[in-house]
């Protein structure tokens, strides 16, 4: 097939930040086959690339991005069930609508990943979490193509090297994941979308919604023994593998509300870090760098940024 490859297309739109400039040359592609078209012209064009999905969890430069942008989007038949506990998607299928299809099919489990924004493709790479569980619980094998060579692999889960909010995948950007097939549990249909939908609620209630912010800016840090106890005592519960929130590090370090330019540190969930009107990715990385310095500081904890800033 022919891909419509266009000129000087704005990024900013395409993300949930609303930042950033735009893209010399940009494509969507759905399917390993178009992911493979589009690596061919950026080498026959001798032009870089850089791959974008779903839009959350990334920042784009203001100058924009130079080669060719990838957008891996959803196709016309982006998911199918695979075996009786098993499901099966491109990359570009979006992750809320592969659960409420899963359900349909009478598959469920992993209802607490409701509502996390953007693509499975994305998901696995990020190891994506919430509530609990992470996509790695549910992953049985991922397919890969290699951006360089041109080999196509598929990894199971341990090959995939899953941990907090890490994959093989971060640490290897040249394999580009385009199939995901995950194992579930039987589940009422019924009870499956009631799950979603309450696990939904609780992240409107837990985190901001609808706001120009590329989710969680920074992961849980690991911190100090008397760190995690301070979180503990005031918290009145565990910390997790020793690491503790973000955005509670932030607020204790006075940061909540604070401002450069037109991104703040959310006084609702200070590790949201909101474009409240025209704020440039200058204005974002300015502000992450505040915070990671007085938390260093004070803390002695180093933040590290979850949004891939490209």
């Amino acid at each position: 097939m022919t891909l419509d490859i266009r000129e000087n297309v704005a990024l900013a739109p395409l993300t949930t930040f609303g930042i950033g400039g735009s893209a010399k040359f940009f494509v969507e592609v759905s399917s390993e086959s178009e992911i493979s078209e589009a690596l061919a012209w950026a080498k026959e064009h001798r032009e870089t690339f850089r791959v974008l999905a779903g839009g959350s969890n990334v920042l784009i430069p203001d100058g924009g991005l130079e080669g060719l942008v990838i957008r891996i989007v959803e196709g016309s038949t982006s998911y199918i069930k695979d075996g009786p506990l098993c499901v099966e998607a491109d990359a570009g299928c979006n992750v809320l609508k592969l659960i409420r299809a899963a359900s349909e099919c009478g598959l469920g489990g992993w209802e607490k990943l409701a509502g996390i924004p953007g693509t499975i493709g994305g998901a696995v790479r990020g190891n994506a979490g919430a509530f609990g569980p992470e996509i790695k619980d549910f992953v049985t094998r991922v397919r890969a193509l290699n951006s360089q060579s041109g080999e196509v692999k598929e990894f199971s889960n341990v090959e995939c090297d899953f941990s907090y909010r890490h994959s093989f995948f971060k640490d290897h950007p040249e394999w580009i994941i385009v199939h995901v097939w995950l194992e579930l549990r039987p589940a009422d249909p019924q009870d499956s979308d009631r799950l979603s939908d309450e696990t939904i609620a609780e992240r409107e209630k837990r985190h901001l919604q609808n706001v120009r912010a590329a989710g969680s800016f920074f992961m849980n840090p690991s911190a100090p023994a008397n760190i995690v106890e301070m979180f503990e005592s005031e918290k009145g519960m565990k910390a997790r593998e020793g690491r503790v929130p973000a955005g509670w590090l932030i607020e204790k370090a006075g940061l909540k509300g604070h401002k450069v330019g037109d991104a703040i540190a959310s006084v609702q969930h200070p590790n949201y870090i909101v474009n409240t009107g025209c704020a440039t990715a200058h204005d974002v990385r300015n502000l992450a760098q505040v915070i990671k310095l007085e938390v260093s500081a004070q803390f002695g904890v180093e933040l590290q940024e979850e949004a891939a800033l490209f």
